[in-house]
């Protein structure tokens, strides 16, 4: 048996109590042991025994990591922060939706209006006309296929322009970012079409619709997005995307391309439940008129991606001094709708910002302004002519259908074999009358005939609505050719005014959205990018996505359809053929040509050419002939004029004004150029100090106003003009004196 060593329980063993000080020691040596291994944390002991604990929140905060600016601070946050939030988001969402309920209410039953699904009633009768009138239809298909071919061209819908001055490298930048831009939009962005298409055909429908625009890491581009009006919720109370206090962006998302997002860390990895199946009223109702109802439940999931301004613990905003100030900074917060649980929150501000101004991703396009947020769309200028048009539309046809199919009353007895089948053409059935008189037999309902007065107010409201909605063909040809200028003009205003001003408004949104790809251009590019296109090589540098160039849509705000183009082309050219010595009749055909789409308008319309250098003797040819020439610098100006003056001498010259004055007015031109180039050489010093004031005044617009300046400026310039008109003076005496020896041989002339 093994020994156990142990006291005896009646031994005595000796206790030694530390005192009161080396008690009071040994405490204060295990709180600051403790301190040193939890961090910044002070412990004071009190008098009573107890102990007064300081720290600092953000030492103990964020974990590493989350410092990175584009981090999901969502995984450096614990539950107990997250769930409020997003419960409080969701909560927003709900009311925010509910408070635009009438606004939903009126998209969702216009849409009923575009009669894209055929109505079976029974009311008033059984088979009863279900149609719908296609004013609406009309209209936004129209609108569509417009709007599509003058905002979308197929060479691209950007262009630029330059800021400043304008110079070689200026235009060579802006060259760059025009193809670019072009190059992304119409080739690398494969979706851009596509829902640029659907965003023209919602926007007369529900006023408003938006395009979100950002840098997609998956795709590894930049994307632009079409999103519905009913996708996009803001509060009540905002006026624009600017002002308000938060955006909701409301998105489906498949189960399968959640996880993707999850595991690629851009989402929180966090269990979800099954997704609801739940279904919107106005999907459901857009589902309908495609033809399509949901079965069973999808595993699609609906993701609020909040844009919105909170004052996150730990992540607090700072004063110089350190100290929290209260101000909410801008985040974009995920959270699924059904669990409110957070998926990623991230900063919305530039990394380095010290304003922290939130990044807008939304580009909101409007129809018509509307009395708030959202914009008017043609439900709701055009929905109640619609369904009076559709309602008279339809007594019409009923009553067409009755007055051709009458009913009435039969009499008890009256019997007629196979009663039940319809008469066919040419047949003569059976009836057992008991009174004799089958005539007497029936009595039909008196059903009138379609109503003439119906008919016309169909056509007034008709008219109306397409009037309102500028749908009317315009007939250009039934206006008089020989009216004058300023009523075409006028008459082409008032028929097109309500769509150019629809027009400048989609004019102002594609340039908000072309400045939101720049700047992610600018964001993600590298320093230099090559990229290839048909038949060469381009490269664009991230530099160019600055200030000096600005980039616009290639559409004309003014010019919102080819008709009116080719109005106001025709326009010009009749106002060019009005008067042909003050205009440029070459251009004013060009223009023409473009307006009406001329492809290879050189073929057909050669430009005129330019005056090239020519000998002397090619000039004279020129001259017989009538055609212009011009005399050029560098050119032996004394051995033209000599030969000029030759040739001036010959009969046929002699006797031919025309030919006489061309020959005189070319060597005026020489002898111009002589005189310039003579200055050119006496005044090189002079020149070139003349020349480095210009440049100085235009890149310092003060110093060309300061007296001193204009004056040496003025001095310059005049020591040289008067050295030139001397210089002209001596060779026009000479030039004179040659020419009398000519005329004067006129005089020995018997006729």
């Amino acid at each position: 048996m093994s020994e156990i060593d142990k006291s005896l329980p009646n031994s005595r063993t000796e206790i030694e109590i530390p005192g009161e000080q080396e008690i009071q020691e040994g405490i204060e040596q295990e709180i600051e042991s403790e301190s040193q291994e939890q961090g910044p944390v002070e412990i004071t002991p009190t008098e009573d025994g107890g102990a007064e604990i300081s720290f600092d929140p953000k030492a103990m905060g964020p974990k590493e990591g989350a410092q990175d600016h584009f981090a999901n601070l969502a995984d450096f946050l614990d539950e107990d922060v997250l769930d409020p939030v997003g419960a409080k988001l969701t909560s927003d969402y709900l009311d925010y939706r509910s408070s635009r309920k009438d606004w939903e209410d009126t998209y969702k039953n216009g849409l009923d209006l575009l009669g894209f699904k055929y109505e079976r009633r029974t009311e008033p009768f059984r088979g009863a006309s279900g149609v719908n009138h296609p004013v609406l239809a009309e209209a936004v298909t129209q609108f569509q296929a417009q709007a599509y071919k003058e905002l979308l061209p197929a060479d691209g819908p950007v262009r630029t322009q330059i800021l400043g001055m304008m110079t070689p490298e200026k235009q060579d930048q802006a060259a760059r970012v025009k193809d670019f831009m072009n190059y992304q939009i119409m080739d690398q962005m494969k979706e851009y079409e596509a829902e640029f298409d659907q965003m023209l055909f919602y926007l007369p429908l529900s006023g408003s619709t938006f395009k979100k625009v950002y840098y997609d890491d998956l795709l590894g581009r930049a994307v632009s997005k079409f999103v519905p009006a009913d996708e996009l919720i803001v509060p009540y109370s905002a006026n624009s995307l600017e002002d308000a206090e938060a955006v909701i962006h409301e998105i489906k998302i498949s189960e399968n391309d959640l996880r993707k997002q999850q595991v690629s860390g851009f989402y929180k990895d966090i269990d979800l439940a099954e997704p609801s199946m739940n279904t919107d009223e106005i999907d459901k109702k857009e589902q309908e008129l495609e033809g399509i109802k949901q079965t069973k439940q999808d595993d699609i999931y609906t993701l609020l991606e909040c844009h919105v301004n909170l004052d996150l613990e730990g992540f607090e905003d700072e004063d110089s001094n350190g100290e929290p100030t209260g101000i909410k900074l801008p985040y974009v917060v995920t959270v699924e709708k059904d669990s409110r649980k957070i998926l990623s929150i991230r900063r919305n501000y530039q990394q380095g910002d010290m304003k922290k101004n939130k990044i807008n991703y939304f580009v909101h396009f409007k129809f018509l302004p509307g009395l708030g947020f959202y914009g008017f769309g043609l439900i709701h200028m055009i929905g109640g002519l619609t369904r009076t048009a559709t309602s008279a539309l339809r007594q019409l046809l009923d009553a067409g259908t009755l007055s051709n199919l009458p009913a009435g009353f039969k009499t008890r007895g009256l019997r007629v074999r196979d009663d039940a089948q319809p008469l066919q053409p040419g047949e003569f059935r059976d009836v057992d009358a008991p009174g004799g008189n089958i005539r007497d037999a029936f009595m039909t309902l008196p059903f009138k005939e379609p109503s003439s007065v119906l008919l016309n107010l169909l056509g007034v409201v008709v008219s109306a609505g397409q009037r309102f909605a500028s749908i009317a063909d315009a007939q250009v040809g039934d206006m008089n050719q020989q009216a004058a200028v300023g009523t075409t003009v006028a008459l082409l205003e008032r028929g097109s005014r309500v769509m150019s001003a629809i027009h400048k408004r989609l004019y102002v949104g594609l340039k908000q959205e072309f400045k939101l790809l720049a700047n992610i251009f600018a964001t993600y590019l590298p320093p230099i990018y090559p990229y290839d296109v048909p038949g060469a090589q381009r490269q664009i540098k991230a530099t160019d996505f600055d200030a000096r160039v600005d980039v616009l849509p290639v559409a004309d705000p003014n010019i919102f359809s080819q008709t009116q183009r080719i109005s106001m082309a025709q326009t010009q050219l009749q106002l060019a053929t009005s008067n042909p010595q003050l205009h440029n009749l070459y251009q004013a055909y060009r223009s023409m040509y473009e307006a009406i789409g001329i492809k290879n308008i050189n073929l057909i319309l050669p430009p005129p050419q330019q005056p090239m250098p020519m000998d002397p003797s090619l000039e004279h040819i020129t001259a017989l002939s009538g055609a212009p020439f011009q005399a050029f610098g560098g050119q032996d100006h004394k051995a033209h004029i000599d030969a000029h003056l030759n040739f001036m001498q010959l009969n046929m010259v002699k006797n031919n004004p025309v030919v006489m004055s061309a020959i005189q007015k070319n060597i005026l031109q020489h002898i111009s150029l002589m005189a310039q180039e003579q200055v050119q050489l006496e005044f090189v010093e002079e020149l070139q100090q003349l020349q480095q004031m210009q440049m100085q005044a235009q890149q310092n617009p003060q110093m060309a106003q300061n007296p001193q300046f204009m004056q040496m400026s003025q001095n310059i310039s005049i020591k040289i003009e008067s050295r030139k008109s001397q210089l002209i003076a001596e060779l026009m005496k000479d030039f004179a004196e040659e020419e009398n020896k000519i005329v004067s041989q006129f005089d020995s002339d018997p006729l």
